[in-house]
This record gives C-alpha cells, structure tokens and sequence, in this order.
C-alpha cells in the first residue's frame, strides 16, 4: 500500500522521456512537470533529465549528475539505474554530467543527492526495462507480463525466446510511454540484486595510476596560471599595489587589481597575478606589496574574553518546556558542566581552485571542482553581468568537499581574471590561501545543568548555548534548532542563546552544527550518566525511551543503532583490562541515524584509539563499498578534527599549513568495523551522518581509561595526545 501511494504521488509529478537518437542509440529520460529546475517547459516541449544511453552494438552509458566529492555518487547512482534497468554491471560505462539545467538538482551537501535521486534513478531505469519489455511482448505476440528482463535480456520463458536489450530500441523508442504508476519501482532490500553489493568506485583506477580527474589536472592549450591575493583581514580593500613592479618579473603576463566587493562569499577585492607558470605567478607573489584598507581585527583571546562575561548572562530563551528551575530544586542530583571548541578549517587535500576561458563572443566555460555548479555560475552571472545562458560549467572530480565548495569565491575570481586575461587561466590557490580564506566551523561555548530524580532519570536539562552572529543574526553554521534533543526527551527543559560578533567568514562544515555540538551532548550525557550511577547504555536508552510531545528524532531507529554498536563492540560482556575503555555516542542528523563506541588504551596521556564499532540506520544500502568508506571516513575525519584549531590574531588566521594545523596520520587511524541497519525506509545519505557520534564517543572512552574528562577541544587542552 505504501509502495502503491509512493507511485501515484510521483505520477502526479514526474514523467518518462524516451527517444531515438541518429545512431540508432536509445535515450531515457525522466523530467518532472511545472519544476522550473528540471528545466520546466519550453513552448510545450519538456527538456527531461537524460540518465541512459543503450547503443545498437548493446553498450550502455549511464550518466551520473552530481559532482563526485569523494561520497561515491558517481558509482552509486549509475548502480540504481542499472538495477532498475537489469544489466550487468561489468558492461556499464559511467559519465559525468555537466552543468544541466534538464538534471534539476546537481550539487553535494546536506546529504541529499541519494534521497533527491532517487525517484528520477528508478523511474529511468524502470521505465527502460518497461519499455524494451513490452517491445519484445509485442514482436512475440504475447503478453507482456508473460516476459521477464535481466541481465541485457528479454525472455518469454514458455516459448523460450529470448531478446538482447539492443535489438529493441528502435521498437521501444516508437512505444507510448507508460505513466509512473504502471512501473513497479524496487524500493527494498530483498528486492535487490546489485544494490547493497560491494562495487569499487568507478574512478578508483585512474585515482591510483595518478590519470587526470581533478579541478587541478585540468589543462587547455595555451593555459595560464593565476594566484590571487587577498587580505588577511576578512574583506580588507586594496589602498595600492606594485602591480607594475610585478609585471615585469620573469614568466609573468598580467598583474592587477581588483576592486571587488564586500560580500565574503563573492569576489572580495584583491591583486591577480598571471604567469606563464604556476611557479612563475606564485614566485612573484613573493615581491607583490599591497597596502590593505582593513576594517575589523577580530581575535580568538577577545571572543574568550566576551565568552566568559556572557558565560552568566540570561541570554535569549529559545525554547521552555515545563518547569526547569523547579525542576532542578527537586531533582536529587543536580550535575553542570560547560564545554568549548573552536573554530576549525575544512582542509581540502586539493586546494580551491577553478579553470575559466572567456570566448571573444561573451561566452564563458569554466572546469570546476564545485559542489554546488548552478549556485557558481549564479554568482558569476550577478557580478559579471553575464547571462547564465552564456556559462557553461564542467563538473570535475572533488579533491575533498566537506561543504567548503559550496561556496563559489574561487570560480568567481577565476572567471573574473579570465575575462581581463582573454586567455585560458587555471587559478590555484596555494594551501596558505586556502587554510586562511576557508569559511570555518564556528566556534562555540555549551553550559549545561541537568536535573536527575532519586531513579536516576534526567528529569530537567537547562542549556545556555554562546555562538556567534553577524549583524545580530547567527552566521552560518552556528545556529542550533530549539528542537534539537533533548529537547522532547525530557518533561522540563529550557535553551537560552547568547550572541558574539564575528567578522570571520564561517560555512557549512561537514555535518553543519552537528559535528560540533554532539560532542558536547553526548559528552554530558556521560557525566549525567555517571551521577545518577547508571550505565551510559542504559541511561540513553531510556531517554529515547519516550518523548514528551513530538520527538526530535525517531526514537526507535535510534536505540537499535545504539544497541547494535553495543552488541557489536561487547559493551558490559567482556573485560578491557587496565588503562583501556569504551565510550559511545548516537546521534541523528541530515536522515541518518548512527552510534559509535570507541575503544581506547592510554599510556599515560597518549592515547591509541583502537577500534571504533559503527552501526547505521540510513535505509536500503546502495553500494556497500561506498557506505563503509563514508562511516570510514567520517570516524577518521573526527578523530582528527578533535585535535585541530583555527585561531584568530588581528582579524586574520593564525595557521597557515600542515606544519600548524597537523592532520590524523594513517598509523593513527583506528579500525573501524560498521554495521548496518537494511530497513525499508527510503535511502538517505551517509556523508555526513556518521562523523558527529565519533568525537563523543571517543571522548568518553578516554575518561573511561584515563578519568580525565574531555571538555574543551582540542584534546590537547587537556593534556591528551593521540
């Protein structure tokens, strides 16, 4: 029933586009009706997204149309068509979409390119099945439900006749093209047979032999290469420069300035630098003198200073529920504690970079790394005055997002220099330019008091919640929903904020919010825990027990990854030995619900995670290699985030490189086993969800093996080295 309400919602919306191409080769697209990002409709033409290609000689190409990142789009869209499709998948060839109004959607973050996908991959892929199917029912004479198809193959199986999908297509392109509803989508995991499987990516061979797939690789005949110099100082203006000086220095075509705008997520003003090289435009980098025009000097010891005086101050109530202060005069123990971490970089290992050629009839094409395509040539557009129509956007491989690109300051400043230059240009930006013109993870100060009854039940939590604002409004990625648990999960609580200025660009963050903020839930949670003498397991549990009006997250989904991590990693059932523990975490967010339990052993302060087990909820699985490098992955990254700091002197980073901003080592990674829930829900993303529950987790197991108590970030603070 659920299935069938499922189509007939999507046939309202959507429909299937097939058509025959001058080859011979079958084309299949899905497009959805009155969405002006499907490209909408043109005089009464659709424009659909076109997913499949099956040529005459029986290849089939199947496009994906989100930028690749390293999250496995790549792979695991082309698999859900193929699945729906029925072929195998040694035969399929993957491509990479450009910039396509006709795709709708083409972007990476939030987790949303499988849930977002997933009815266009099913319907083209479905809707091809359909029709070659009923092609071959209707050369055989017999009903099409007589007829199965698999494996490229039409097969009528009391007649024994059999038809290859590639002897069909001029048959199914002439057929009338089925509604939605009359398509049977795949939507289970019993259902599957390739998706759920384990397939290597399909770019992992050229990523090893060192081939060309990303932003930096790119290369045109008669390139140049750029630098582009901004001011330390957020949004500073250029008062003079020795651009003359610099033209004349070896290798270099061009050097001017800039005058921008005051929009940190646009083209801020700064000095481009052309050169036959990039070494020869990074080398006179070195002799360029500006004189800046700064505004604001921002420093991390000032926002201490401010935190502590709001650290008491009654801040806004955002939310209240029940009675808090008469909670907490009746509890039987009242615990507080107060937790810090700072702003952070993302770190790409491919610094921002963008490659634009400005044609002399006003067109524009740019090769970009960029998880957002249509939001860059957007911005292009309004600070050119080029019409979008006019810029053509090809989408490379992603040497690490994270949220970081999809910000388009880089694709601006590359088109901006092409149009001076008239001349092909790839600008690079170096890892100083990228550590200090990042858009952070905000930094923030959490005080807790929770309320636990003589049963050891949190019976109150009061949270007053210090970020940071601009203009009194949070800035991106510093806000925190009054929903968010345990709000719902407990009869009497109560979220005040407090707010300090920044001028530092910040952004989405791997997990915006979450991957900070969990933390600091999840490590209280543990000190309540312990005071109210009741196992971490146990009191989490029954906190997602039961809620109190509507929950903030699905209670039950919930508690089985938690319970399932806990199976897995032998929570209470066996015993670690001196200097060793385990601590865990669960966490929801972007539809994926996770926990974690860590297991660490200390050798005094240094400490060796060794083994962290990983249990998901995010629906049916689609590439299995994909989902264990995404839980992989995210575990790592928090692991190393957890010992990392960006700091602030004189309105401008403090760190600059590696050498101060010191990555996880691969001999300091632990082993990560994860597990995961096969339920029926529909699919969800799993580039974000699993990273938040990590730092907690592992948090709690350094108090277990250690006794000290993690509250501030870095884990340095308090002594802690890994």
């Amino acid at each position: 029933m659920k299935q069938h309400a499922e189509q007939m919602r999507m046939d309202r919306r959507d429909f299937l586009k097939v058509s025959i191409l001058a080859s011979g080769a079958l084309l299949i697209g899905v497009g959805r009706k009155g969405s002006p990002q499907a490209g909408g409709v043109e005089n009464d033409v659709w424009k659909p997204n076109l997913y499949v290609r099956i040529e005459t000689d029986g290849t089939i190409t199947i496009v994906s149309k989100n930028p690749e990142a390293g999250q496995g789009v790549k792979t695991a869209f082309p698999m859900v068509v193929a699945e729906c499709l029925g072929v195998d998948w040694q035969n399929v060839t993957v491509e990479q979409a450009a910039l396509d109004d006709r795709y709708g959607r083409q972007a990476v973050g939030g987790s949303r390119g499988t849930p977002d996908g997933w009815d266009d991959l099913r319907i083209a892929g479905t809707g091809a099945r359909y029709l070659l199917t009923a092609a071959a029912a209707s050369e055989w004479g017999v009903p099409m439900e007589e007829c199965t198809a698999g494996k490229g193959v039409v097969i009528h199986e009391a007649s024994g006749k059999t038809r290859r999908y590639e002897s069909l297509l001029e048959i199914a392109a002439a057929l009338p093209v089925p509604d939605v509803s009359e398509l049977k989508l795949k939507s289970r995991p019993a259902e599957f047979e390739l998706l759920g499987t384990f397939v290597p990516g399909v770019d992992n061979p050229k990523i090893v032999t060192g081939q060309p797939l990303f932003g930096c690789d790119t290369r045109l005949p008669g390139m140049l290469y750029a630098i582009y110099e901004k001011c330390p100082g957020y949004g500073g203006r250029v008062r003079k420069a020795n651009v003359d000086q610099v033209r004349k220095l070896p290798g270099v075509t061009h050097a001017f300035v800039v005058d921008g705008g005051s929009d940190l997520t646009g083209l801020l003003p700064g000095v481009a630098i052309v050169a036959k090289t990039w070494w020869a435009a990074q080398s006179a980098r070195k002799h360029l003198r500006v004189d800046w025009d700064t505004s604001h000097a921002d420093a991390t010891a000032d926002y201490d200073r401010q935190a502590r005086a709001l650290r008491d101050a009654a801040g806004e109530t955002l939310r209240t529920d029940g009675d808090v202060a008469g909670a907490l005069d009746a509890a039987s123990t009242v615990v507080e504690a107060s937790y810090y971490y700072p702003f952070v970089s993302h770190a790409n290992m491919e610094p921002q970079n963008c490659t634009a050629l400005y044609h002399d009839s006003g067109r524009l094409e740019l090769w970009a790394p960029t998880q957002n395509p249509k939001g860059g040539r957007q911005l292009i557009a309004e600070t050119m005055g080029i019409a979008e129509d006019d810029i053509h956007v090809n989408l490379t491989r992603i040497g690490g997002g994270f949220g970081r690109r999809l910000r388009h300051d880089f694709m601006v400043e590359a088109a901006w220099i092409a149009r001076e230059t008239r001349r092909p240009v790839q600008l690079q930006w170096s890892r100083e330019d990228d550590m200090r013109h990042d858009f952070y993870r905000p930094a923030a100060w959490h005080h807790f008091k929770a309320g636990v009854d003589r049963n050891g039940k949190m019976i109150a939590f009061d949270h007053h919640f210090v970020t940071f604002a601009r203009n009194g409004e949070t800035v991106s990625g510093a806000g925190l929903s009054p929903d968010h648990y345990p709000a719902g999960l407990v009869p009497n609580f109560r979220l005040r904020q407090s707010l300090i200025e920044t001028n530092v660009p910040t952004g989405p963050w791997r997990s915006p919010g979450h991957s900070a903020y969990c933390w600091a839930y999840q490590s209280f949670f543990d000190e309540v825990a312990l005071a109210a003498e009741t196992d971490p397991l146990e009191f989490r549990l029954e906190l997602l027990a039961k809620s109190y009006g509507k929950p903030p997250l699905d209670l039950a989904r919930t508690s089985a990854t938690l319970a399932l991590a806990a199976e897995k990693a032998g929570w209470g059932r066996r015993a670690l030995g001196p200097n060793r523990g385990m601590g865990m975490g669960f966490h929801f967010d972007h539809g994926g619900f996770v926990s974690h339990v860590a297991e660490v052993v200390a050798d005094g302060s240094n400490i060796r995670v060794e083994k962290v087990y990983s249990a998901a909820d995010v629906g049916p699985i689609i590439n299995l290699s994909g989902a264990r490098n995404q839980v992989e992955g995210a575990v790592t990254d928090a692991l190393s985030t957890a010992q990392l700091e960006i700091t602030f002197e004189n309105g401008a980073a403090a760190q600059s490189n590696f050498n101060d901003y010191d990555l996880l080592r691969i001999n300091q990674a632990p082993a990560i086993e994860c597990h995961f829930i096969q339920s029926d829900n529909s699919p969800t993303g799993l580039g974000e969800p699993p990273f938040a529950a990590a730092t907690p987790a592992i948090a709690n197991a350094i108090f277990a093996a250690t006794g000290t108590r993690i509250r501030e970030l870095p884990f340095s603070r308090s002594g802690i080295s890994i």
